[in-house]
């Protein structure tokens, strides 16, 4: 496995991750459920292709703009749905993600059905400034589950009317996390259209969505390491499995649905890698080792 492969795969894990981590704010820590991300990626990647390709913006304010698209057009989604409860609000995503689909489907603006070719791909998306983007990223969503407004959010994923009844504005802070989730989205899309140099509407059909949201759901819904070891094994996964090419997606499936029946909770169950646990669990681990070596030297010397 050559090198090249190896970071080809890392970087469209990083990508993954961009949307993971706004679907970790929206649905792990806000307790909304959305179907229709792929649908911000797809606004983000066109408006950040669009604005290399036409207009010859730098790469990385394109990729601003298309976060900020995705953000704009996620507020409006937002205004007409928030108030939709449960699984209601759960199709008016993933109707949206469809009909912004069928939509650049009939653009000629955007190449239609055929899409958009010829993207720069040249110094854009390399291994490097993903892995930059996603630092920045998760510093970014740390810093705003731990303050005010994160608790606000998790209040509201626990017990909406009891969150309402002390005074948290519902509604703002669900407008808050989609909008912070769309942003996330839209950078993801614009990295993927500079990454493989097209991009067609059908790559952004509502299975990419499920895809997505099955992948903050198998790392641990509240948990923002969880988010990027799911999103990293479930990219790799299918890789790894590319030599049994006819039974590969059976697998990945099977693998899928063992780890939700064995870890309902996923694989982080909500809890946060941090260097104090990693140093602790390090000592736990030291000290069990020098208690069976110990244990050996005793039962020798008898």
């Amino acid at each position: 496995m050559s090198w090249d492969y190896v970071s080809g795969i890392l970087i469209l894990s990083g990508i993954n991750l961009m949307t993971v981590l706004g679907l970790s704010l929206l649905t792990g820590f806000t307790g909304l459920f959305s179907f229709g991300h792929a649908g911000f990626m797809a606004i983000g990647a066109y408006m950040a292709a669009s604005m290399t390709m036409k207009y010859g913006i730098p790469f990385f304010i394109a990729l601003l703009i298309g976060g900020i698209s995705a953000m704009l057009v996620s507020l409006v989604i937002g205004r007409l749905t928030l108030n939709l409860k449960g699984d209601y609000f759960c199709i008016a995503t993933l109707g949206f993600g469809e009909a912004t689909r069928l939509i650049l489907d009939n653009v000629q603006y955007f190449g239609g059905a055929r899409g958009l070719s010829s993207i720069p791909t040249q110094g854009t998306t390399t291994l490097f400034n993903v892995i930059i983007i996603n630092i920045a990223a998760v510093f970014v969503l740390v810093s705003i589950i731990r303050s005010r407004h994160g608790r606000n959010m998790v209040a509201i994923r626990e017990e909406e009317l009891a969150a309402q009844t002390v005074g948290i504005n519902i509604f703002k802070y669900k407008m808050m996390a989609l909008a912070i989730s769309a942003l996330y989205a839209g950078i993801s899309g614009g990295l993927l259209a500079h990454y493989l140099g097209y991009i067609q509407p059908i790559m952004f059909k509502m299975v990419k969505s499920t895809e997505l949201t099955i992948i903050v759901i198998f790392g641990g819904l509240g948990s923002v390491s969880g988010s990027v070891i799911g999103t990293i094994l479930l990219t790799f996964l299918p890789e790894i499995l590319r030599s049994f090419y006819n039974w590969r997606l059976v697998i990945y499936g099977a693998a899928v649905i063992l780890i939700m029946i064995t870890r309902p909770q996923g694989l982080m169950g909500g809890r946060e890698f941090s260097i104090k646990s990693i140093i602790k669990s390090a000592k736990k681990f030291i000290n069990f080792v020098r208690q069976r070596i110990q244990n050996k030297k005793e039962e020798v010397k008898s």
